[in-house]
């Protein structure tokens, strides 16, 4: 079983109820004897002297657990940091959605006091690599082509920025809504070419996120596979693809470009981009161990959080409650306008409609369900 003697604390303090949170946190994992080290920014807003401190990498370099409190904007800042040093992650939601987050304050007791039980699941997420090339250092020797005509010396590509996403790898045009143009690689085959408002590449992670907005598919967590999601397309048969988790994307804006674009990781982290400038998206060798409770269930968690519908019997049982009318009111038997009546509920499941005729010789139809 694995034992977590050493607890960081991160997060985001925006209201006085997530900084209540991190109170009863401290003193709970002090109470269990747990040495707790407090995101320096953090710590600057709790008025106690019992605590350590220290940034996000004396975090992981120190702790074996981290515990973000906030909503998932939190976790995909602290994932990012806590993977590097291969630091399993739990999260206390006090944002809105929370699909990172699973443990409500109502539970931060409870739930926190199961996982340092040992009472937890562990999930594994990859996340993305990106780096952004341009030409530029020294060329290369000239070459000779097939024609037998020496080629004009190329350049060496020179990295201009890097960074890492748990959720997703987006190319858009930055403060101007306008369109752009790029070419898509995968696995150095050429895909197309697009004219948007921009692409996201996303992870399974990212899928309930951005790319979910988007129009882009539900992937489940644990799935290895990459789908990138076009923002609003020229070609109304551009849709997303879903495509191999160890595929190596690659992104060339387009020459015409005369503006310059924003290539984004997480919502977080942008960088600018400029015509004939190549950014590179692969899978991260490293992966995050996200830590959740017992209980977790993601199709539960699709349910609560996108609104989903549950289960028919719920809906039955609310008939119930309501005197067991049927709907739109009417009992069995009761006439509708026009004679009708609604008929009984029959052992097979299906529902017999009486219709009322002058004849009196009533007419029977059955409709499933």
């Amino acid at each position: 079983m694995k034992q977590f003697s050493t607890v960081g604390l991160s997060g985001r303090v925006f209201t006085d109820q997530t900084l209540n949170s991190v109170e009863r946190l401290i003193d709970f994992l002090q109470a269990r004897a747990i040495e707790v080290v407090v995101l320096d920014k953090m710590a600057a807003m709790l008025d106690r002297d019992d605590i350590d401190r220290g940034d996000t990498d004396a975090i992981g370099a120190r702790c074996d657990l981290a515990i973000v409190i906030g909503g998932d904007g939190s976790m995909l800042d602290a994932a990012r940091s806590m993977v590097a040093h291969q630091v399993p992650v739990l999260g206390v939601n006090r944002g809105r959605l929370g699909f990172l987050t699973d443990i409500m304050p109502s539970e931060i007791e409870q739930k926190v006091g199961e996982v340092l039980d040992g009472h937890f699941i562990i999930e594994r997420r990859f996340l993305l690599d990106m780096t952004v090339l341009r030409d530029g250092g020294e060329p290369l020797r000239d070459t000779q082509g097939d024609d037998g005509k020496d080629n004009p010396p190329k350049a060496d590509k020179t990295v201009i920025a890097t960074g890492d996403a748990l959720n997703d790898v987006v190319l858009h045009p930055g403060r101007y809504i306008r369109m752009i143009e790029f070419e898509l690689y995968i696995d150095d085959q050429f895909v197309y070419s697009q004219s948007s408002d921009g692409l996201i590449v996303a992870t399974p992670t990212g899928s309930t996120a951005y790319a979910l907005s988007g129009g882009g598919p539900l992937m489940y967590p644990s799935m290895d596979a990459i789908v990138l999601v076009p923002l609003n397309p020229h070609t109304l048969s551009s849709r997303p693809i879903v495509v191999d988790g160890n595929s190596r994307i690659k992104l060339l804006v387009g020459d015409s470009m005369t503006t310059e674009l924003n290539i984004t990781c997480d919502g977080q982290a942008s960088t600018v981009v400029r015509a004939g400038d190549e950014i590179h998206i692969t899978k991260k060798p490293l992966q995050l161990e996200l830590i959740h409770p017992t209980n977790h269930n993601y199709y539960e968690t699709c349910r609560s959080k996108l609104g989903w519908s549950q289960h028919l019997t719920s809906k039955q049982a609310s008939e119930e409650q309501s005197g067991g009318r049927q709907p739109g009111g009417r009992q069995p038997g009761e006439k509708q306008p026009g004679g009708r009546q609604v008929g009984e509920q029959q052992a097979d499941g299906s529902r017999t409609i009486v219709d009322g005729n002058p004849s009196g010789a009533p007419e029977r139809a059955h409709r499933s369900g």
